[in-house]
């Protein structure tokens, strides 16, 4: 094949990414592997590359039995073994035991654990904790009363859904169940270097920062999003000034910041605040870094979700190949946001 020296590097790093791409056999013991194997590197000289599996056993090579090249492979075992266990989780009514999950898969608790966070990004308790959320703010809206809501998303007692119920629902439960009735969100828009900004706030902190071309639609779309509750506009002149300062460029980031999401979304929020000015990652290094394999889409998902524009810094995150991708307010402002910072774009 063509490209052995590309090829050689990508197994000396054992790139997964090169998977199924190509094969190599090793001469000196007669064995075929992926490139993510994570047997001793062999030497270029005893290193041969073949397009498939069928190739490599045409060639008299038989299959490593690390990492199976001839079956679905390791990485693929773990997927589904986590996508059982999710299964399991999502029609279970409470909670499912670590220890009953990682018997479910064969394996043990700490081995368990490890592959279903290195694969869905969360913990088990995390993941069932996100979709017991998920069902409250559904039954929300359908329950004769929040208590009924409460143990029909799977919850024992209405004490553990209490204590961290703002943070899941942004407001208290009773509230979010009527469309946000009785609560007081301050709006505020200001003229900024990319069009106009908004600021929205709820006594918790900065709920959204939003960025577009009409201050009355960015005003819209903050009434649209909580129908019920009360939007007032708030001339808060200190803190416009801190957000007009930051987006353009002038200011570090040191606001009080009201984040909601699932646990995957927030971990991916907290490693792009972790991103300094005038850098940018790849979706696929961000996913690399929360020991997520096969990530990417998921980062771009969370990028998508969030409603903190600059704040929480998405723009700095492009695609591998450093193209620009999407960006909720429009890439003529990520661009300009990543000239400012010296980033590139």
């Amino acid at each position: 094949m063509e490209g052995n020296t590309a090829f050689y590097e990508a197994l000396t790093r054992r790139d997964k990414a090169a998977d199924g791409v190509f094969f190599y056999a090793v001469t000196s013991t007669g064995v075929y592997c992926r490139p993510s194997c994570p047997a001793r590197n062999p030497s270029a000289a005893n290193t041969a590359f073949y397009p498939s599996a069928a190739a490599a056993e045409a060639a008299g090579f038989r299959p490593c039995k690390r990492c199976r090249p001839d079956g679905a492979g390791p990485e693929q075992d773990k997927a589904a073994l986590v996508t059982a266990a999710c299964r399991r989780i999502e029609s279970a009514e409470a909670a499912v035991p670590l220890a009953a999950l990682a018997a479910g898969a064969g394996v043990s608790a700490f081995h368990f654990h490890r592959i279903f966070r290195a694969v869905t990004g969360v913990t088990p308790k995390g993941y069932f904790e996100a979709l017991r959320a998920k069902r409250v703010r559904a039954a929300l809206g359908e329950a004769r009363s929040v208590t009924e809501a409460v143990y029909d998303s799977g919850y024992e007692s209405s004490g553990p859904f209490y204590a961290g119920a703002k943070a899941r629902l942004g407001m208290a439960p009773a509230a979010y169940a009527k469309g946000g009735a009785g609560e007081r969100i301050f709006a505020a828009t200001a003229p900024c270097s990319l069009g106009f900004v908004l600021v929205a706030r709820t006594a918790r902190g900065i709920c959204a920062i939003a960025l577009g071309d009409d201050a009355a639609a960015l005003r819209a779309d903050v009434a649209r999003q909580f129908p019920l509750a009360v939007v007032e506009e708030a001339a808060d002149a200190a803190l416009l000034a801190q957000v007009v300062a930051l987006v353009d460029g002038k200011a570090e980031m040191a606001l009080p910041l009201d984040i909601r999401g699932t646990a995957f979304q927030q971990r991916v929020w907290a490693a792009l605040q972790k991103i300094p000015a005038r850098r940018t990652a790849s979706y696929a290094e961000i996913a690399s870094g929360l020991g997520v394999q096969g990530g990417a889409r998921a980062v771009a998902g969370a990028c998508a979700a969030n409603t903190l524009a600059v704040a929480v810094p998405c723009h700095r995150v492009v695609r591998g190949n450093g193209d620009l991708a999407g960006y909720r307010w429009g890439v003529g402002r990520k661009r300009a946001l990543l000239a400012r910072e010296g980033g590139g774009g």
